[in-house]
């Protein structure tokens, strides 16, 4: 399995997920459909699958001319919302894409849409989650459609779940202005800022992975002593939703 990282428009990513056994290309969220098939066309291989995180339009907005451009292409999402969709997942509803396995994690909070697409390379024992506008590095997305308490469980149940080896591709280029407030949060967290330094000197900072969001996060450390203190809050669901609003207002 492997992943290229696609920017496209301001701060966004797109991806290009290559089963290297069955020599099959997928693609998350191609935005700039020319510029992420031009990667599928160098790679010589055959695109069968999309993937979309939601419905907003700075993800989704590609769909049709991919589909356009690929007839037959399986288009996978979260909605009806979701353009020139061919397959609606459930939660966790499963599917193979060449010799990869895919889990679909219904994750609400950003958008009822919200689809992480969590993929295993079981020849190689790699894994790779796909988390749109829910999980970024340092941070989550705004709460556009959805409550705290979805947030949180998107978060802290359904990801935090993963193993911590699993390598995190979000949806924008955010890591950077996250770093800054979370170290306004959770500036004694030796883990946050050693990853706020190294990241600082990159130009793209895809991966992550879920182990390092646990330790980084603030958005995945509403349990611990230094978010409930800069929140004045106990219960983590309200810590989040504290948190939450000081990012909005940052």
């Amino acid at each position: 399995m492997k992943v290229i990282p696609v920017p496209c428009l301001s701060d966004n990513y797109a991806y290009v997920l290559v089963d290297t056994e069955g020599k099959q290309v997928a693609v998350i969220d191609p935005v700039e459909p020319e510029k992420v098939l031009k990667h599928v066309q160098a790679l010589g291989m055959e695109l069968t699958a999309l993937l979309t995180t939601h419905h907003h339009a700075d993800h989704s907005a590609g769909n049709n001319e991919v589909a356009k451009a690929k007839p037959g292409l399986e288009i996978y999402g979260g909605d009806s919302r979701i353009p020139s969709m061919t397959k609606q997942l459930k939660d966790g509803e499963e599917f193979t894409f060449g010799s990869l396995h895919v889990r679909a994690i219904q994750t609400f909070g950003h958008t009822t849409s919200s689809i992480c697409y969590y993929v295993q390379d079981k020849h190689n024992d790699e894994r790779v989650v796909f988390t749109g506008d829910t999980l970024f590095v340092g941070g989550c997305g705004r709460l556009f459609e959805g409550t705290p308490q979805d947030m949180y469980d998107s978060l802290n149940v359904k990801l935090a779940a993963l193993p911590r080896d699993t390598k995190v591709y979000a949806g924008h280029e955010y890591t950077n202005s996250n770093f800054k407030f979370a170290r306004s949060v959770d500036g004694d967290n030796s883990d946050l800022i050693a990853k706020a330094v190294r990241c600082a000197a990159l130009p793209i900072t895809m991966p992550s992975t879920i182990g390092e969001e646990l330790d980084t996060n603030p958005f995945m450390r509403v349990d611990q002593p230094a978010l409930q203190k800069a929140t004045g809050k106990t219960d983590p669901v309200e810590v989040l939703a504290a948190v939450r609003k000081m990012k909005d207002n940052f």
